[in-house]
């Protein structure tokens, strides 16, 4: 690769991260989604996953040290007990299961969650901490299986009474736990080395300033326009999830 491929694939990576920094930042997923077509295309479907692995921490990492403040810590370690040895499970289960009928189960299951989280809301349901577990343990196995699943924590955490900076912080430190897990069985089946983790944690630094940029606009965003920006996010994933596994 020339002195001039490396810097355009540096300078397309360093701005797709900013822009992915600021909407994860918003809406608490959608970083690593922007990201992976990109990611890809440069490093291959093999040596994406453990780059977007390390990205997805750098971001979660940013969206803990903003909301530090309003962060649930009993959802956290709920959610935790039971996500992380359900990722271990997840990544190990991988090669068995067909790539195409998980993709379609998840795009399918993220544009129905739009109707069923509002019918949820009008019936003035909500998750109780101990339900948090199930959800972990959910959760948790799906991201051993797939690249993200940062848009299927939002109704679950948004069903706990959750919101804003609060939602924001409680799912970006309940997802740590997930990611580290995941991160280190990718590490011992010999995916995670040092390279990956080097261009992970360059692309990361970029989502991180972008992730700074973020709180002002959370702040400044009525709780409704929060919530129709989620789903239109959780919209368009769902859609581009089915469209990738055709």
């Amino acid at each position: 690769m020339t002195v001039q491929e490396l810097l355009l694939q540096a300078l397309v990576l360093g701005f797709l991260g900013l822009g992915a920094g600021v909407l994860g930042g918003v809406i608490g997923f959608g970083t690593t989604i922007i990201l992976m077509p990109a990611l890809v295309y440069f490093y291959g479907p093999i040596q994406a996953i453990p780059v977007i692995a390390i990205v997805a921490t750098v971001a979660n990492l940013s969206r803990i040290f903003l909301w530090w403040s309003v962060i649930n810590w009993k959802v956290c370690f709920v959610y935790s007990i039971t996500a992380i040895p359900a990722v271990i499970l997840g990544v190990n289960t991988l090669v068995s299961l067909d790539d195409r009928l998980v993709e379609i189960t998840l795009g399918l299951f993220l544009i129905l969650l739009i109707p069923i989280r509002r019918w949820m809301r009008q019936q003035n349901f909500y998750l109780k901490l101990w339900q948090m577990s199930l959800v972990g343990a959910g959760i948790g196995y799906l991201t051993g299986i797939v690249a993200t699943t940062g848009a299927i924590n939002t109704p679950f955490f948004l069903a706990f009474g959750l919101s804003k900076g609060a939602f924001l912080g409680t799912e970006a430190a309940s997802t740590l736990s997930i990611l580290f897990t995941k991160g280190i069985t990718f590490h011992q089946l010999g995916f995670l080395n040092a390279t990956a983790m080097i261009q992970g944690l360059l692309i990361g630094s970029c989502v991180l300033v972008g992730s700074i940029f973020s709180k002002k606009i959370v702040l400044a965003l009525p709780e409704k326009k929060f919530l129709l920006l989620m789903e239109l996010v959780m919209l368009i994933s769902g859609a581009s999830i089915l469209a990738m596994s055709f």
